[in-house]
């Protein structure tokens, strides 16, 4: 069952990703690299979170900090990674390649978005889980 503090907390961390997102484009100049970047660090950031706050429930039966842990891995995990990182915005950029006659970069770049992203939460796993166990 999902709770309204739950949806509370991804919403608190939803809007902190979206802004951090929204700084580093304004500050960044405009380039594919950027939302490549947030992408792929979101999802090493997001790995990290799914191997250090493993999945657990929050109903009440649960101890407070098995619901102190669940509202975490909400927050940091879909909340302000789902809110940092812009797969969105890899539409737009691929239809603006393909409009300016960049086939190849219109499939090589969301394919290259999907593969290091991929890579990414996989190194943010093992770096989370070392932390995790201490080593």
């Amino acid at each position: 069952m999902v709770t309204l503090t739950a949806m509370a907390v991804v919403a608190v961390g939803g809007a902190a990703g979206t802004f951090a997102r929204v700084v580093v484009s304004e500050w960044a100049p405009p380039a594919l690299t950027v939302t490549l970047a947030i992408n792929v660090v979101g999802a090493f950031a997001l790995g990290v979170v799914l191997t250090v706050l493993p999945e657990g429930g929050a109903g009440r039966r649960e101890g407070r900090r098995q619901r102190r842990r669940h509202h975490a891995r909400l927050l940091l995990g879909p909340g302000l990674c789902g809110g940092f990182t812009t797969y969105s915005l890899i539409a737009l950029q691929v239809s603006t390649l393909a409009r300016a006659g960049d086939g190849v970069g219109a499939m090589v770049y969301p394919a290259a978005t999907l593969v290091l992203g991929g890579v990414a939460t996989v190194l943010g796993m093992a770096l989370g889980s070392r932390a995790h166990d201490g080593g």
